[in-house]
């Protein structure tokens, strides 16, 4: 579904990203976990054609992402959910108007519209909220909504920027949980950036541990909470 190989990005002297690799694969939850400033926002930013990498390929469904024109690669994006840090919803929109923001250049009746973000309210369960504006909802209900807002239009890969940042821990779950049963409604393929050890452990089929603008280890969180290297344990202490 996406693929990375051997990207570098640099700004100055400060080497970001020095030559990393991913894959992400059909139907997988692929969680990257990094410390602060490891290069996790500079490879999405690559990754999502806001920002040209130095050198290296990226590939998204057989697209090479670096080739495309920007007619091209908005026709791309819009086969990606994108949930951002933060939830980043529109306070002067009401839920519905939020939903719809991505359905703005969409060429379909307003019924049509309707019916999506009646769907995708439904899959987080916020319908009853459709008409309420950002500042009436709870930290969690508001993910939930950025998370609708990311599925509307039924996207064959989901991005996640530190989906349980600021929650507290009931909350987390909860979304880590919706994170679960999206996948099984869209049928997705989820990226997950967190160093949420917790959210990591119930949603990875598989990590990849970002180490000074490498992948430095993959594998399962069995295999790498289990490692010797001292480098690797400390994601897990």
């Amino acid at each position: 579904m996406l693929e990375i190989h051997d990207l570098k990005k640099s700004f100055g002297e400060n080497k970001v990203l020095k030559g990393f690799d991913m894959q992400l694969k059909e139907g997988e939850n692929l969680v990257i976990m990094g410390k602060s400033g490891s290069g996790k926002s500079v490879m999405i930013k690559c990754l999502m054609g806001l920002m040209q990498p130095d050198s290296g390929d990226i590939r998204i469904m057989g697209k090479t992402v670096l080739e495309l024109e920007q007619t091209e690669l908005d026709q791309l994006r819009k086969k990606i959910g994108f949930l951002f840090q933060g939830s980043a919803l529109y306070d002067s929109m009401t839920v519905r108007e939020n939903l719809e923001f991505p359905l703005r250049k969409q060429n379909m009746p307003q019924k049509e519209k309707d019916k999506l973000v009646f769907q995708a309210l439904e899959s987080v369960g916020l319908l009853d909220a459709i008409e309420l504006v950002p500042n009436e909802l709870s930290g969690g209900m508001k993910r939930r909504v950025a998370l609708a807002r990311a599925v509307i239009l039924h996207p064959k890969i989901i991005i996640y920027d530190e989906p349980t940042t600021g929650l507290d821990p009931i909350t987390a779950k909860e979304i880590i949980q919706l994170m679960r049963e999206i996948q099984e409604i869209y049928g997705s393929s989820a990226l997950i950036i967190t160093h949420d050890v917790d959210c990591s452990r119930v949603i990875a089929d598989r990590m990849i541990l970002l180490i000074d603008g490498l992948n430095y280890a993959e594998g399962s969180f069995k295999e790498l909470s289990s490692s010797t290297d001292e480098r690797i344990q400390a994601f897990f202490k």
